[in-house]
């Protein structure tokens, strides 16, 4: 296991998620349901991840997608989302009628959405399983800081902020999913 490798993933993870990102729509739920229940939110997010972690390329196999074409697939989500933040439009639709809030949407699929699962799967062609899952925990631990401190963060960001942090994952974002592509075709 190697320090480094573990800390991009981490990032990648991070970025992918973008808790932070996120904070406008997990307001939005949050002043129309009251509460979110930050514990149950993480707890699902985490057992989808882990669980597609375990046997997402084995699915793969089954239904006969090799793991190199899965990437390049998860590079274009992942350069999609990329455009999504950067240039603030809206490209993945979420199905928002679900009153539970915390497990649908917040759960899956913002935390846990195809994005997040099609980047495991890509991070698995290059990075270790312990690397990935440890990253998942640590990913794991920060969402469930930042969905139990939402208030407060939206009063020190502001909306500005926000955007800024939104914009700055989105290049970072940007930048895994030509590395992803270049990582598989050449």
């Amino acid at each position: 296991m190697n320090f480094n490798d573990t800390l991009t993933v981490t990032l990648t993870l991070f970025a992918v998620i973008d808790i932070l990102g996120s904070i406008p729509i997990i307001l939005s739920l949050k002043s129309k349901m009251g509460h979110i229940e930050s514990e149950k939110a993480t707890i699902v997010a985490g057992f989808l991840m882990i669980i597609f972690l375990f046997v997402g390329e084995q699915l793969l196999v089954l239904i006969g997608i090799d793991l190199d074409s899965f990437a390049l697939a998860g590079a274009l989500v992942i350069f999609l989302l990329a455009l999504e933040m950067i240039l603030n439009i809206e490209l993945f639709k979420s199905d928002h009628n679900d009153t539970s809030g915390s497990i649908v949407p917040i759960a899956f699929p913002l935390i846990a959405g195809s994005g997040t699962l099609t980047t495991l799967i890509s991070l698995r062609s290059t990075y270790s399983f312990n690397e990935i899952f440890i990253s998942i925990i640590l990913n794991l631990i920060f969402v469930y800081m930042i969905l139990k401190s939402t208030g407060k963060i939206e009063r020190l960001l502001g909306k500005g902020g926000i955007n800024v942090l939104r914009r700055v994952f989105g290049i970072i974002l940007l930048a895994i999913a030509i590395k992803l592509t270049k990582n598989h075709i050449f």
